[in-house]
Order: structure tokens, then sequence, then C-alpha cells
């Protein structure tokens, strides 16, 4: 009768764990795979163009967009243009051209659940053809002991003047509302090379911003932008790592 007992006591206990395994696998089975968006996102740097609303001596505008190639890395560009004048203490000038910057983005931040939020770093190289128009520049008499300044009028034109550099990026994008994302970003360039008028330096470069120390710019951006999905991938899950013996 023991042997009985123990016998029933033991398909019962294999007939449970079975029953369990199946549960498991089949709550593993109903469980829908996670699917992950790719797609192209354009929007417009709203910096620059409220910039052009409050600043008179200032016009510009840009457009942003990135495409996503890997769940961690993105394509990214901008293309704008601008006309600003600059009052330097010595000149006074309008710069006016067009740029494109180009390169990737890594999001460094993991979402959860159906987030596409981003934290990220980023490498870009730009390039900008512009003019400078001398609107007047400023002399001083060194024969007088106070040094008399002069300004002198002048309108000279100086074209077909060029710039590349490289900028590293680091920004923020959250989704706000259904595929609608803005952001900010911050920018440190640095030229690689230029083409200048023969009379001053190019103290301003459209898309690079105002030149410090000759080679080195700050920028920053602060866009909205609307997503276009164009597919779908299933997210593969992470392999456990099997302990070490």
């Amino acid at each position: 009768m023991k042997h009985i007992s123990k016998f029933t006591f033991s398909i019962a206990l294999v007939l449970v764990s079975l029953l369990t395994q199946a549960q498991v696998t089949t709550e593993k089975d109903s469980i829908a795979p996670k699917m992950e968006r790719y797609g192209l996102r354009v929007g417009v740097d709203l910096f620059k163009l409220t910039r052009s609303f409050y600043e008179d001596k200032y016009r510009g505008l840009e457009l942003v967009g990135d495409y996503r190639l890997t769940r961690k890395h993105y394509l990214a560009a901008e293309i704008g243009n601008e006309d600003k004048t600059v009052d330097d203490e010595q000149l006074n000038f309008s710069t006016k051209g067009s740029y494109v910057r180009v390169g990737f983005d890594y999001n460094a931040f993991e979402n959860w659940l159906d987030m596409e939020n981003q934290i990220y770093v980023g490498l870009r190289y730009g390039f900008s053809t512009f003019s400078h128009t001398l609107n007047s520049y400023t002399i001083y008499d060194s024969n007088h002991y106070f040094g008399i300044p002069t300004e002198v009028q002048s309108g000279e034109e100086f074209k077909g003047l060029t710039a590349q550099w490289m900028e590293v990026v680091a920004g923020v994008k959250a989704e706000v509302f259904n595929n609608v994302f803005v952001g900010f970003s911050f920018r440190l360039n640095r030229l690689i090379s230029q083409k200048e008028p023969n009379n001053f330096e190019n103290l301003y470069i459209p898309g690079f911003n105002k030149t410090y120390g000759g080679e080195f710019g700050i920028g920053f951006n602060y866009s909205v932008s609307y997503f276009i999905p164009i597919y779908k991938s299933k997210v593969k899950p992470k392999e456990k790592e099997e302990p070490k013996k």
C-alpha cells in the first residue's frame, strides 16, 4: 500500500510539473514579440527660426533630419542658410550663405516599452559656401596722441568663400505627442579648412557660427520634428549568460 501511495504521489508530481511547464510555455508563446519602428524623422530648428523674429540683423532657417539604421545608430543631416550682419570693433560686415552638415548619432538611452527617446552623441562633417559684404571699417590716426577713429564706408563684396569643419554633438530628443519629437543639442566645432578674404578673417561662417581663436566654434540647436515610420523590426531577446563554473 505504501508503494502504491508513493507511486501515485510521484505520478501526480510529474503531471503537475508538466502542466506547469506547458502553462509557462503557452504564456511565453502568447506574448507578442517586441517590435521597434524604423523610418525617417524630419523637422526644423526653432532656435534659428525664432531668432529671425527678435534679432534685426539675422535671418536663418535650418531643416533637420535623421534616419534610423539600427537600434542605436542614426544617420543625421542638417541643411540651412543664414544672413547675418556682424558689428565688430573695427569691422561691420554682412555674411550670407548656405551650409550642410552630415554624420551620425548614437543613442545611449535604454528605452522601455514603446518609448523612442534619445540621449545621444554624434559626429558631423560640415561644409558652407558664403559671401561677405564689408559695410564699413574703422581706422585710427596714429599721428594723433589719442588715436582718433575714422569710419570708412566700403560696400566691397567678397564672393566664393568656403569652409569645412568637424563637430561633436551631444543632445536629447523626446516624443511629446504621437510621432512628434522635440529636442536640443550642443555642438563643438573645429575648422578643417577655409577660404578667407584678403582683408580680414572669417569672423562668422553660416552653419559654423562665430569663430573663436580662428578655428573653434560652438553651436546650439532646438528642434521639433515628425517621425515617418517605414517598417518594423523584431527585437531579439538578450541571451542569458551561463553561470561560470
